[in-house]
């Protein structure tokens, strides 16, 4: 999962995407001050 955070005048939003390919396109389209975060579930590492 990624997350896609930004921080804006008004406040912050969060999205969230599935796919680090969808994640990427939307943090290059997005304006201002953005974080993009991988979540890596502890259950999801252990079947790994």
């Amino acid at each position: 999962m990624w997350i896609l955070t930004l921080f804006l005048q008004d406040g912050i939003q969060m999205f969230e995407y599935d796919t680090k390919e969808e994640a990427k396109t939307q943090f290059k389209n997005a304006n201002g001050c953005k974080i993009l975060s991988e979540i890596i579930h502890y259950r999801d590492f252990e079947s790994r």
